[in-house]
């Protein structure tokens, strides 16, 4: 097929995927409580992605297409009791476990299957201390309205302990100032940063919180009431522990870009509880730890603020905002790893997450994603040429982990959103492209934003 046509007929696929409601379904005992997700109206028929929850614990997602003139609520009970009978049965466990479902009446494995007696060990089991005193910390930039909705949602946490901080960054108006003063100002700090960068930011944060634990979150996000108990908790049962991150699901699903994403995975990490542990490998990760991507992102993270301080928080030259488009994140996650901390993702902390919502904004994100990972590895190898030896090891395998990255992911028949096995829409070429040329420019991204962080430092002197 021509270029040109291939071209148009991966416009012509984009276009005619169709929207899809989001809601949630808590099944406690015989009863069963369905609400519609964040920002999504209560559920009618057609195509629906189901959060489904165990006594308000997450367990699994699911894709089912709800009849015209059906019980809606009696249809995706139904369906989700069929599919996640193992799960529901008390059968989910660390590592290897189950939880995430399809449309074809099977449970699928979610999480990242690997050695259960490591996941298994006590430090990392979760325990029933008290979360520590914990501070979140939210980089915004003129998105007032976004950060209003995200606020709320933080505020409303059922944490016993907790501060938020704002960093307003690199402000053109005085709206988000304005918005935390006359709104929040006895609950909310706020801060400016005048430097622009995703990295900078967050740095500014972390000088200025207070809490043992420090959280990040996005402006684009919804936190689940625990959200910010279930990320933090972990801490306090594992005192090796440097990082934690938790499940990213999506608030709409309106648009065929958001289908479209999450179609592909999304930011979904599975149902399976992990601890990563550079003392112990896992021996289904043999590009570990440099495949960062696996451990979680950016909008649902936290750190002990001691361990992070101590690494020297985010490389200022990395993220959104600089010339590197990302990898802040991934670099933060290497570097507390890499100083002989333990990571622990828990898809129990849970936020949801709005995607973006064209065509356009898809085409910065792929080439984003791209230019961040090898950004963030460009990153761990100036500030630690120590691990260079082991990077080179694991480069033929990285090789081959970044063609299967960016390879043209076409439609199987029985996908869902957020199912990483199988997919409802072929991902563009285009796409494909976009990351690999990103991937291609990361190291001089990275190179350039050193430059222009060194330039404007010199420049304020």
């Amino acid at each position: 097929m021509a270029r040109s046509a291939r071209a148009q007929e991966e416009i012509r696929r984009f276009l005619d995927i169709g929207s899809v409601q989001v809601a949630e379904l808590d099944l406690d005992g015989d009863e069963a409580v369905l609400r519609p997700g964040p920002g999504s109206h209560p559920v009618t028929h057609g195509d629906v992605f189901v959060l489904v929850r165990q006594g308000g614990q997450p367990v699994g997602t699911l894709l089912a297409r709800v009849p015209e003139g059906a019980d809606a609520k009696a249809v995706l009970t139904a369906r989700a009791r069929a599919e996640c009978a193992p799960v529901l049965a008390g059968e989910r466990g660390e590592a290897g476990g189950h939880g995430e479902t399809g449309d074809r009446g099977e449970a699928r494995r979610t999480g990242e299957t690997g050695d259960p007696g490591q996941a298994r060990r006590p430090e990392a089991a979760r325990g029933p201390a008290e979360p520590p005193y914990a501070s979140v910390v939210i980089a915004t930039r003129e998105r007032a309205g976004q950060l209003a909705r995200a606020l709320d949602s933080v505020l409303a946490q059922d944490h016993p302990r907790f501060e938020i901080v704002v960093v307003d960054n690199a402000p053109v108006t005085s709206e988000t100032r304005e918005l935390v003063e006359r709104k929040y100002a006895e609950r909310v700090r706020y801060v400016c940063e005048p430097v622009p960068g995703l990295a900078v930011a967050h740095n500014t944060g972390l000088a200025a919180v207070r809490g043992e634990v420090v959280a990040f979150t996005d402006d684009d996000v919804v936190a689940d009431p625990r959200w910010l108990t279930e990320l933090t908790a972990p801490f306090a049962a594992d005192h090796g522990l440097g990082c934690s991150t938790g499940l990213i699901l999506p608030a709409r699903l309106t648009t065929p870009a958001q289908v479209l994403l999450e179609s592909h995975g999304g930011f979904a990490k599975g149902f399976t509880p992990r601890t990563y542990d550079t003392a112990r490998p896992p021996g289904d990760e043999p590009l570990f730890p440099f495949t960062a991507g696996r451990f979680g992102s950016g909008a649902n993270m936290a750190f002990r603020t001691a361990v992070l301080r101590e690494v020297g928080g985010f490389d200022p030259a990395t993220g959104a905002g600089t010339a590197a488009r990302g990898g802040d994140d991934l670099y933060g996650f290497v570097r507390v790893l890499t100083q002989g901390h333990r990571l622990r993702y828990t898809p129990y902390a849970l936020v949801w997450h709005h995607h973006r919502e064209t065509w356009r904004d898809l085409e910065t994100q792929a080439y984003g994603y791209g230019a961040g990972l090898t950004a963030y590895l460009t990153a761990v190898l100036v500030n630690r040429p120590a691990l260079l030896p082991a990077f080179l090891a694991r480069l033929p395998r990285g090789l081959a982990h970044a063609r299967t990255l960016t390879a043209v992911r076409e439609t199987e028949v029985g996908g869902a959103p957020g199912d990483h096995d199988v997919r409802t829409h072929p991902w563009p070429r285009r796409l494909s492209r976009l990351q690999r040329r990103g991937m291609v420019y990361g190291p001089v991204g990275y190179l350039r934003a050193r430059r222009a962080l060194r330039a404007s430092v010199e420049g304020a002197r």
